[in-house]
């Protein structure tokens, strides 16, 4: 494989996560008050099925560092592969809060600090949801998101239609976290952010990297299980599809 041909997944991975927290987490902190728990829902759903659509066939579309590591427990990418996806993920999450922050900052009496689109429970939780719950509910929408990535997709990266199924799976997942927790789901999109916020924000932020990690490997459990002939055909045939590559 080239060096172009190397770069541009992390390119994709890069761009994909930027515009995610550019558009989607920029969603809550510059319109949040005009559209709603449900607009927001919106942004980051059609946001990842337009990421999809730009960059599926290319990288697979992560713009998660859970979506890569089941991804990498699943077997369908090698381990040096992912560490350039997380890396590529948590760069491009900053310039897009970056990015977001110079915007947010000209806006007149808008306040970034403690806040900025970032997550939290107890008293930041719009419910007070407790640490137990919010680590519960952010694996388990993490699971379902990474669960459908691990259905729709045969290998790593998306072609066709599968970007229909995840981006509407993403607005679900935020318009049930969106009250509880503010949908992390995302380790990348929730630590950039909280960098930018400081203050609170910081010192939950912990929560919403491991448990979206842990959501992340128990989907790939799961999946097994309920997908097993599935996976099992893809190990009979790694085979072929590596004397291929090695052909070329």
């Amino acid at each position: 494989m080239s060096t172009e041909t190397e770069a541009q997944p992390l390119a994709a991975e890069l761009v994909g996560s930027m515009f995610l927290v550019l558009f989607g987490v920029g969603s809550a902190v510059l319109a949040g008050e005009f559209i709603g728990s449900l607009g927001i829902a919106l942004a980051f759903g059609f946001t990842l099925l337009a990421v999809v659509y730009m960059f599926g066939p290319l990288s697979g579309a992560h713009i998660n560092p859970a979506v890569t590591l089941g991804m990498l427990l699943a077997g369908r990418m090698e381990a040096r592969t992912a560490v350039g996806y997380w890396i590529a993920q948590f760069v491009g999450a900053a310039i897009g809060a970056a990015l977001l922050f110079l915007v947010a900052k000209q806006v007149p009496g808008l306040s970034t600090h403690g806040a900025f689109g970032s997550n939290g429970f107890d008293d930041r939780s719009a419910v007070g949801l407790s640490l137990g719950g919010a680590f519960v509910i952010e694996a388990l929408l993490t699971f379902l998101l990474v669960f459908v990535y691990l259905s729709v997709t045969p290998g790593v990266t998306v072609r066709g239609f599968g970007g229909i199924p995840l981006g509407l799976t993403l607005a679900v997942v935020n318009l049930v976290g969106i009250p509880l927790t503010g949908a992390g789901v995302n380790p990348a999109r929730s630590l950039m952010p909280a960098l930018f916020a400081l203050g609170s924000a910081m010192s939950q932020v912990w929560l919403f990297i491991l448990a979206p990690l842990v959501g992340a490997a128990i989907a790939v459990v799961v999946h097994r299980i309920v997908h097993a002939q599935d996976e099992e055909w893809r190990a009979d045939w790694s085979w072929l599809r590596t004397s291929r590559s090695r052909d070329r």
